[in-house]
């Protein structure tokens, strides 16, 4: 008999719409490996199904009569997923966290200072404060009850010791229910490699969905960068208003969009490295993906890369605030192509741990 999963997300993707696209890889594989997944996606307006993945509202579920063994629940908050869990918990054998970083962190202390046309004025960085600790409180005496049959998955080390931090709950209460799973890559990453010996039409790419605005993605080290190395031409992909009020470089192309997995290969392919530099991750799944595609890379030397990337040989760390000879750190990293596969964030060492904790605890 399949056992039935409710996870629980406060968006999901449509045929519009591209949020959280990395719960709906795990609930894909998780469907693959015999598991009966269900989406809640608290905002949806009404019941739908994306690639075969059941998706339905929070009024369906409480007039239906399905019955769930276990609870998934991905970056949870109080507005749903609190009073959910408090309203529904006995329902459910077991419930899983899934830890992405901001639920657990006070923001104001942990996030980079936003742009300024998104910069939030010092009331609403107050009430953030105060709600950060409202939210942390609450989750610490709630955990405090229910960790009995709850289990706490962490993308990455550094993540779990900042939860430890922030959330001071006493770690007697958490012996044998912490995990540390790091996100999947998605599958094209997996199956194929770089094609280094593909005519170059760019020195580096850049690739930020739709966070291209959020600092902590450092789109403005990217540009800062391709001021200082002009001879060297640039791509960036990703959707945001950046571009409407920083000047862009002569040397850098801006596509202003959103890259499927398959759609992202040929520009990839077409330019020789990777420029990804953050400020805060937890992982930092996209980078993740295109070291893993063997591709010469450069991201930003701050402790979480430091954890993420250590076995990686195609991976340079830069500092963010220097200015940095890309060409001379391109050369280096060139000489050691083509790259061997390194397979640390394929699906048998991430997503198919989470089968096996869904399916045995």
């Amino acid at each position: 008999m399949n056992l039935h999963v409710l996870v629980l997300v406060t968006s999901y993707p449509t045929e519009t719409c591209h949020d959280l696209m990395y719960v709906h890889v795990r609930n894909k594989y998780y469907q693959k490996n015999g598991i009966d997944v269900t989406v809640l996606n608290f905002s949806a307006k009404k019941d739908y199904e994306y690639e075969n993945i059941k998706v339905i509202t929070l009024d369906s579920y409480k007039h239906s009569n399905s019955n769930f063994d276990v609870l998934v629940s991905h970056a949870s908050n109080i507005r749903y997923h609190y009073r959910f869990i408090n309203k529904y918990e006995n329902r459910f054998k077991r419930i899983i966290f899934f830890y992405h970083g901001h639920e657990i962190q006070k923001l104001n202390e942990v996030y980079p200072e936003e742009y300024f046309w998104i910069k939030k004025s010092p009331i609403k960085r107050l009430l953030q404060s105060i709600y950060d600790i409202f939210k942390l409180f609450m989750w610490r005496k709630k955990l405090e009850k229910i960790i009995y049959k709850s289990e706490l998955v962490f993308v990455s080390n550094w993540l779990y010791y900042r939860f430890l931090y922030y959330v001071h709950i006493n770690p007697k209460f958490l012996v044998n229910h912490v995990h540390i799973i790091n996100n999947s890559i998605g599958e094209v990453f997996e199956k194929k490699s770089f094609d280094y010996k593909c005519k170059k039409k760019y020195d580096f790419i850049t690739i930020r969905g739709n966070a291209l605005d959020k600092s902590e993605h450092a789109i403005d080290v990217v540009n800062n960068l391709a001021l200082c190395n002009e001879k060297m031409k640039f791509l960036i992909v990703g959707m945001g208003k950046f571009y409407d009020k920083v000047k862009k470089p002569d040397n850098v192309e801006f596509i202003n969009g959103y890259l499927k997995h398959d759609e992202m290969i040929d520009y990839l392919n077409q330019s020789r490295c990777a420029l990804l530099p953050t400020r805060h991750d937890t992982q930092g799944v996209m980078t993740c993906e295109l070291a893993s595609y063997c591709m010469p890379t450069i991201t930003s030397n701050i402790d979480i890369c430091q954890e993420i990337f250590s076995s990686f040989k195609n991976v340079a760390l830069i500092n963010n605030e220097e200015k940095v000879d890309l060409n001379q750190i391109l050369k280096e990293l060139e000489k050691g192509l083509p790259y061997e596969k390194n397979e640390l964030y394929f699906s048998c060492n991430t997503i198919k741990k989470e089968v096996d904790l869904i399916k045995n605890g």
